[in-house]
């Protein structure tokens, strides 16, 4: 199916279809001024047999038309500015299950810039601000909170929502002054959220979509995803809510059982197949070619609609100032994209007046694209990924490869790795600064590390490293390390426990001498 304009509303069942996007005025039409977000001050009371889908559901019927219902989505092509031969007219529903363009290549969701234009700046930042904290179906939701800049056209009845997102973002004080001489260093701590990963924001958006498609009794029997443990996590998580049935690919003896644990215990179908992630894709595109199994992988740009909420978020909390810098891990580099976009709308929807310089930060065991950016762009070679503790990012043929070039090309942005001791070592120094990070944002820091050694990145310079998931979930590569009995690797700021007597002497002796070493303010 292809068109110039938006989808058309016949092609939507009858009893979904909303009005065309309000008409965008000519320049020399002085425009209306736009309503004021709602007034999120006066309160009423929830009837006693009603839950927050219900009372939601009341007051949208009591209200007049919102302006979400101008607002509309479709799947395009997505646009390698380096091949860029000119718009294509080819485009696809949202409700149609499609996952590659006709060329083959990746999609992208696009909204109707046109009718968001019809609202300014200020607009979608009161808007978006009056939404903080709330528990208003589904605004409680950092990434629904968004929703007209997500999927503007689902009814709130379809959304499946833990009330994810607005994460913490917190000034890494001591961490920033003692090991970078940073006064301005943030951590966007993406982990701390349903399922202990970033991966929850986009998975919302998804099972929320595969949730309408279900109800529209479209062939959707279930949905699938190859896993390194946090994308099966939030997959499992969110299909359990919803009752919809998950199936999830896991190479065998890559992940966590932390994370592996996610998936079984939220009853998902979980296959361990004996390859890496990169065969694990290889797989599941041949099986959802066979079977009515909705793909749920980064090839899916449904996905990145939520997880590009994050940028927004950092905005939001900087109280709509853009940081200099947003350092991003890389593996499959949907996320990278993610980040870029949510600035990018930001930008050019005038909340903000620039977009900040990303950098992704890879491990050097699964390193294509830094080894593609320091060949200047010449030529994309796929690796053959070897172990890393930062799991979740080895991946030696990105699927979202030609998005993340984009994304750091237009953003004047910078590729480092990482190797396991520096990225091992960087996560021991975090945590003694009262951190619990994972593995992947041990890379981030050692990529924040390199490029404040080489002066790339200033003292002063605001910078937020995205910590993609929860400490937790990665316990014993930190057990390992304090005990000291990872291979080839010297574990410089291993702190293990100190043996000693059951005697008050020798507790005495170890204590002073601790203390005697301890740092003075």
């Amino acid at each position: 199916m292809a068109s110039s304009t938006l989808f058309h509303s016949s092609l939507l069942p009858s009893h979904r279809r909303t009005p065309k996007p309000m008409a965008v005025k000519s320049a020399s039409t002085s425009p209306s001024p736009p309503p004021s977000p709602p007034d999120t001050r006066q309160h009423h009371h929830r009837l006693p047999e009603e839950n927050i889908r219900d009372d939601a559901r009341r007051q949208r019927n009591g209200a007049p038309t919102p302006t979400h219902k101008f607002f509309s989505a479709k799947y395009v092509p997505f646009v390698n500015s380096q091949s860029a031969t000119g718009k294509t007219e080819e485009w696809y529903s949202l409700d149609e299950i499609v996952y590659r363009s006709r060329s083959g290549g990746l999609l992208d969701v696009e909204h109707d810039m046109d009718a968001l234009r019809q609202f300014d700046g200020q607009y979608w930042r009161s808007l978006f601000d009056s939404r903080v904290g709330k528990t208003t179906w589904p605004y409680g939701s950092g990434v629904w909170s968004k929703k007209e800049w997500v999927l503007p056209e689902i009814d709130d009845d379809d959304i499946v929502s833990a009330f994810e997102g607005n994460s913490n973002l917190f000034w890494a004080e001591r961490f920033g002054k003692q090991f970078l001489g940073m006064n301005d260093l943030w951590v966007k701590h993406c982990g701390i959220s349903h399922t202990g990963s970033f991966k929850d924001l986009g998975m919302t958006v998804l099972v929320s979509q595969v949730n309408r498609l279900r109800k529209m009794n479209r062939p959707v029997v279930g949905v699938g995803c190859v896993s390194t443990g946090d994308t099966s996590a939030a997959l499992s998580a969110y299909c359990a809510a919803a009752r919809i049935p998950s199936i999830v690919f896991l190479p065998s003896n890559k992940i966590s059982m932390a994370q592996l644990v996610q998936p079984i215990a939220n009853g998902a179908f979980v296959l361990s197949i004996d390859t890496d992630f990169d065969g694990c894709m290889k797989l599941i595109r041949e099986v959802t070619a066979e079977l009515p199994i909705y793909l749920a992988n980064s090839l899916n740009s449904l996905r990145l609609e939520g997880q590009k909420t994050a940028a927004i978020e950092i905005l939001q909390q900087f109280d709509w100032e853009v940081p200099d810098w947003v350092i991003i891990p890389g593996g499959n580099l949907g996320n990278v994209y993610a980040f870029y976009k949510g600035f990018k709308m930001c930008h050019e929807l005038g909340l903000v007046d620039r977009v900040p310089r990303l950098v992704c930060a890879q491990a050097a065991n699964a390193n294509p694209l830094y080894q593609y950016y320091k060949s200047g762009w010449t030529e994309f070679k796929p690796v053959k990924a070897s172990t890393t503790f930062a799991s979740a990012i080895q991946i030696g043929d990105p699927v979202s490869i030609d998005r993340a070039v984009v994304a750091l090309q237009d953003s004047n942005g910078i590729v480092e790795e990482a190797t396991e001791e520096e990225l091992m070592d960087a996560v021991a120094q975090a945590d003694s600064t009262g951190m619990f990070i994972c593995p992947h944002t041990g890379v981030a820091l050692t990529a924040l590390n390199k490029l404040r050694g080489t002066g790339v990145i200033g003292p002063t310079d605001r910078t937020v490293v995205v910590s993609t998931a929860h400490g937790l979930k990665f316990t014993q590569s930190k057990i390992d390390y304090h005990s000291r009995v990872i291979k080839d690797m010297e574990c410089r700021f291993a702190n293990p426990p100190v043996g000693v007597k059951a005697d008050f002497g020798a507790v005495m002796d170890v204590l002073r001498t601790y203390l005697n070493k301890a740092p003075r303010k």
